[in-house]
């Protein structure tokens, strides 16, 4: 019936798809402009744009025809259009926990420093709150931001906004700075349980690697080697990166690294 009196009316008419979308079920989004211009006229307007001029009210030509159910259907969508058209935009809001990346637990003890980055403002600085996590609100369809923490890896983070957007986010532990401050602090119980917690994340048949500069090859390392190496304050652990992590039943089983140089 709609698109019959459609066609009589304004000579044309829309696709059984753009019917259902805007007329049989509820949309955030507006149609194509062209679709706008069409149920413009058909309600007694010249375009979209000249239905907005008159924010949405029935012209004289169309009291005419308002017996006609469709155009009353067809004059209130444009209406309901017209006023998500104006309507100020909405915040999204992102959600981040933190999560320790060596141990699979969020980061609670130590607050992660967060810088919001704008493009148009001058940065935001936040931390996470008691439980690890972060959230921002933002008209924004993105956010950027920069992570800190005085023991894991400065990180810097882009996402896009989605319709439920909540994320636990991996951080990496800088352990030249973990080791040194118990060393700095005389920590020897904390030392020692770090190379416990060390111990059992690394399988004990593991394969790690490390990847020589300048294409010279792979240098292999124990289990006890590796963890030797990572719980002495060098200032070559400072410039450890891990390239390659593989775990199997909650251990690493194969491990790949090189230092920066």
């Amino acid at each position: 019936m709609f698109q019959e009196d459609l066609k009589k009316q304004v000579n044309s008419s829309i696709s059984e798809k753009s019917f259902y979308s805007y007329f049989k079920n509820s949309s955030e989004k507006l149609p194509r402009v062209d679709i706008l211009n069409l149920l413009s006229q058909y309600c007694g307007h010249t375009n979209w744009n000249d239905f907005m001029k008159s924010t949405a009210q029935i012209t004289p030509s169309t009291k005419k025809k308002s017996y006609n159910l469709w155009l009353w259907v067809a004059c209130i969508t444009l209406g309901l259009f017209a006023t998500i058209f104006f309507l100020p935009p909405t915040n999204n809001t992102f959600r981040f926990c933190f999560i320790d990346q060596d141990r699979n637990q969020v980061i609670t003890k130590v607050p992660i420093d967060i810088i919001i980055l704008n493009d148009k403002e001058s940065p935001f600085y936040s931390k996470s709150d008691s439980t690890g996590c972060f959230a921002w609100k933002t008209k924004d369809d993105y956010i950027h931001f920069v992570i800190r923490s005085p023991y894991h890896k400065t990180d810097t983070i882009y996402r896009l906004a989605s319709s439920d957007f909540n994320e636990d986010l991996q951080v990496r532990t800088d352990d030249y700075a973990l080791i040194l401050h118990y060393y700095a602090n005389g920590k020897v119980e904390d030392w020692k349980n770090r190379r416990k917690e060390l111990s059992q994340m690394i399988a004990n048949d593991a394969h790690i690697f490390q990847v020589l500069p300048q294409r010279l090859g792979i240098e292999m390392y124990t289990k006890k080697d590796f963890i030797n190496k990572l719980t002495t304050p060098t200032q070559s652990l400072k410039n450890v990166e891990i390239i390659e992590s593989k775990r199997l039943n909650g251990q690493i089983v194969k491990l790949k690294f090189k230092i920066k140089s």
